[in-house]
């Protein structure tokens, strides 16, 4: 598939794509996971059905993909580097002339390709998953999902109808244990306990279901002060009950990270929208943006902080690279945040610590493709080398005072 291209670049592009596409699905894998365990108790504790995490899993992959593609690509790009300086195939790539540019051919032709895909998550695909995963969870909140009435608590149907339910089984399909008590506006009130019982769809209206009782009593008190309640038995009785109506779910749009492009670019700069709409929707479209064209320094830094020093095969540029990235992460949500405030301009906010932070990689890139033996992170690289020392030493005495401390056998 890539005859077209020469030899070198089909051996970079291989070294590259592989633990690229590993840390896309070791970095999604994670945050689905994560995400998982808490939604399983979130629908566990609302009575829903199972089927929905997964479906809010799936609203959730475009957020993570859009961060787990700059990580994924710069630690692609660097472990691919990390290789060919360790096993010293660099080091012969560069004295037949080949410069870190020309390496970078492929390299950039990946970013390219993922900033168009990136660019398409953040813009469009996000904001409407992200819509879609909110919509699910209030109609989880709200029993349009059809959650379940919960065991052994008492719950409120209808406002005048109390319902606690001692066991159930098959899918809650077969109920055991069931007490109800049941009011109207004129006073009255039905304590009704049976055996067992179950939930039956009625064809007339679909807002009203029937709870089917077996072996059980009903007492009737009507409100008087002087009337006895009335007792009686019964081996089957139908209890119709009204389902609580669910309001709909509120239009797309009600927060700035639920605008695809074009809304943020027509309300961002409305003068006739309010200035907090405003102030939010020019700080979403500068975060977004600001997150997708620092992609284009990621095989910059990868490649400054895959080097590791000569005779030494210190893996600290992979830690420090996912430092970077990750809080460079952090304080774009924190500019973001101001910015959505009024209270800065999003071109300070976030397009100076972009500045900053892209001065910083091209500074790191220079030292290491054009100052002879030039290191990114050289001091690091002597603190660290000094660090593993002093811990091979302290536990090498500790090892052996263990062993003379030993009894002889």
């Amino acid at each position: 598939m890539l005859n077209f291209l020469p030899k070198i670049d089909r051996y970079v592009f291989r070294l590259t794509v592989l633990p690229m596409l590993g840390v896309f699905a070791l970095a999604a894998s994670l945050l689905l996971l994560d995400k998982m365990l808490r939604l399983f108790d979130f629908v566990a504790v609302e009575g829903g059905p199972i089927g929905v995490v997964f479906k809010m899993l799936g609203a959730l992959i475009p957020e993570y993909a859009s961060l787990a593609i700059p990580l994924g690509l710069l630690l692609g790009i660097l472990l691919a580097f990390r290789k060919l300086a360790i096993s010293s195939e660099l080091d012969v790539m560069r004295a037949v002339g080949l410069s870190y540019g020309r390496l970078l051919r492929v390299p950039y032709a990946i970013t390219a390709a993922l900033m168009l895909v990136n660019v398409a998550l953040v813009f469009y695909v996000q904001p409407v998953s992200r819509y879609y995963y909110e919509q699910l969870e209030y109609e989880l909140r709200s029993g349009a999902l059809g959650a379940s009435i919960k065991v052994g608590e008492f719950t409120t149907l209808a406002d005048r109808m109390a319902l606690r339910i001692e066991a159930s089984e098959d899918d809650g399909r077969k109920l055991q244990g069931i007490f109800a008590r049941v009011s109207n506006a004129r006073g009255q009130v039905l304590s009704i306990s049976a055996r067992e019982g179950a939930f039956l769809a009625t064809s007339d209206d679909p807002n009203t279901i029937i709870l089917r009782l077996t072996d059980g009593t009903i007492v009737q008190d009507t409100g008087g002060e002087d009337a006895t309640p009335r007792v009686l038995s019964f081996s089957r009785h139908d209890l119709p009950i009204d389902l609580p109506r669910v309001e709909e779910f509120r239009a797309r749009g009600d927060a700035e990270r639920e605008y695809i492009l074009p809304e943020l670019l027509r309300i961002g700069w409305d003068e006739r929208e309010s200035a907090e709409k405003r102030a939010g929707s020019q700080a979403s479209f500068n975060f977004r943006l600001v997150e997708v064209v620092m992609m284009a320094l990621m095989p910059l830094l990868a490649v400054a902080l895959a080097i590791p020093p000569k005779r030494s095969t210190s893996a600290l540029g992979v830690f420090v690279s996912i430092v970077m990235v990750v809080s460079y992460h952090k304080v774009n949500q924190y500019g973001e945040d101001i910015a959505a405030l009024g209270r800065i301009d999003p071109l300070i906010s976030l397009w100076g610590p972009m500045l900053i932070f892209a001065a910083l990689i091209i500074w790191m890139y220079w030292r290491v493709a054009h100052v002879p033996g030039g290191q990114a992170i050289g001091a690091l690289e002597v603190w660290f080398d000094k660090l593993v020392k002093r811990l091979r030493k302290l536990f090498g005495r500790r090892k052996k005072r263990d062993f003379e401390a030993a009894p002889a056998e």
